[in-house]
């Protein structure tokens, strides 16, 4: 192969290398499913008609604005 940049024998040299650091704090609770994100969403939109980003945010308190 012509103009391939290092060896395949070298691939994920690096990564390899590195040490595995585990999540702590807040990151340390495990992310939810894209489904059941999704699903939160649609019950704070559609379900109790607020607003489904985050709860200080300017938008939030627009839509909050707005059901007065």
């Amino acid at each position: 192969m012509p103009g391939s940049h290092g060896s395949l024998t070298k691939a994920g040299k690096v990564k390899m290398q590195t040490p595995k650091i585990e999540r702590t704090g807040v990151n340390a609770t495990k992310k939810k499913s894209p489904r059941m994100r999704f699903r939160e969403l649609f019950v704070q939109r559609i379900v109790k008609g607020g607003f489904g980003g985050q709860k200080d945010s300017l938008g939030a308190k627009r839509a909050q604005f707005k059901r007065r």
